[in-house]
């Protein structure tokens, strides 16, 4: 599969939904998506991985920056990782827990809990 980051808006929120391999070659893409939303004044972000089946430390670090760069426009992020991420472990999931960053993110079993201000993120 491919690496590919496609956008849409749902409600208040751009969606940005990531598939393939997050890696060395393929996170500056993502991070100049996230740059791209954030520029266009688009505060409240949910980064999709449901379809993301490897993500290596750069990956990662794309993610820590793009939650900087939203804490510091006072926005909001939030990650979806397969429903059963929580249970079973997605390999986005795996790794956040073993680098130890993943209380750092609101995360949803889905983009409709995500963007619902109904929904409570899954815990850490």
């Amino acid at each position: 599969m491919a690496f590919r980051v496609t956008e849409e808006e749902q409600g208040d929120w751009a969606v940005l939904r990531v598939s393939g391999e997050l890696d060395l070659l393929t996170s500056p893409v993502l991070r100049q998506r996230v740059r791209d939303v954030v520029a266009e004044g688009r505060h409240a972000l949910v980064l999709d991985l449901s379809d993301v089946f490897f993500c290596d430390s750069s990956g990662v670090g794309v993610l820590i920056a793009t939650r900087r760069l939203i804490r510091s426009c006072q926005g909001r992020l939030r990650l979806t990782l397969p429903a059963r991420g929580a249970v079973d472990g997605s390999h986005v999931n795996r790794v956040l827990a073993a680098l130890g960053v993943r209380r750092l993110f609101d995360v949803y079993p889905d983009v409709e809990s995500a963007v619902s201000e109904r929904t409570q993120p899954l815990s850490a």
